[in-house]
């Protein structure tokens, strides 16, 4: 499975956001006052929307990537137990630098693989237009974004996760990405590890309550995105 991907860019159109994990430089603590986590809400002042957390997640990682016309910061929160990770939420926040470029453009949610892709739509909330996915994949655990995360002594699983994306643009100038995953074993279940009984096609027994369990977290996150101050 191909788990990292390039995109073109040009003046008019973003870095595809995930490309900024892989090649953003790890600056600690970046622009930490503009996105910050009270309870359990995430909040960003710049640009100004909120959203509640799957999870009890603690931020790990972040780091800035200076595009032509752009800039993307990402936060990445772990949730984790006996030293592996369990959850993964990464937060991208890209913006405009050059308003001469016109306005902000993001590329098209791309799952990695069909067979494994169980639900891909859009949604309006008010003045957002939400697109998003659910499917499972593998953690790439060589990134160089979670470097720091191994350096702390944290073990990131190789096998599958179920994940749910997010992405929306905002105010003709941000494009936010957020990407929520979680280790198909934190369950309690007891599930397979072959990817084939996790497609779509098949599914079944606990593999399906698991992403059944998994698909009601991730929705109820992407209904409490709201634009504006929360405090």
């Amino acid at each position: 499975m191909k788990v990292e991907r390039n995109e073109a860019m040009s003046r008019k159109t973003i870095p595809h956001l995930i490309l900024a994990l892989f090649l953003g430089i790890f600056l600690s603590g970046c622009s930490a006052s503009i996105v910050e986590v009270k309870k359990d809400q995430l909040i960003s002042s710049k640009p100004s929307f909120s959203l509640t957390l799957p999870a009890e997640l603690k931020l790990m990682n972040s780091f800035e990537t200076p595009g032509e016309s752009s800039v993307t910061r990402a936060y990445i929160y772990l949730k984790e137990k006996d030293k592996q990770v369990e959850e993964m939420l990464i937060l991208q926040i890209a913006a405009q630098t050059n308003r001469e470029a016109g306005p902000m453009t993001a590329p098209l949610l791309t799952p990695y693989t069909e067979e494994r892709t169980y639900e891909m739509d859009k949604r309006k909330k008010g003045e957002l237009e939400l697109a998003y996915l659910i499917q499972s994949m593998v953690w790439n655990a060589k990134a160089s974004s979670l470097e720091p995360i191994i350096q702390q002594g944290l073990v990131i699983p190789t096998h599958l996760a179920l994940q749910g994306q997010i992405q929306f643009l905002y105010q003709k100038k941000y494009a936010v990405s957020i990407r929520y995953s979680r280790d198909v074993n934190s369950f309690s279940l007891k599930v397979s590890g072959d990817a084939k009984k996790w497609n779509k096609d098949s599914i079944s027994g606990n593999e399906e309550q698991a992403l059944k369990v998994f698909k009601g977290t991730f929705m109820k996150m992407m209904d409490s995105v709201k634009t504006g101050s929360s405090s």
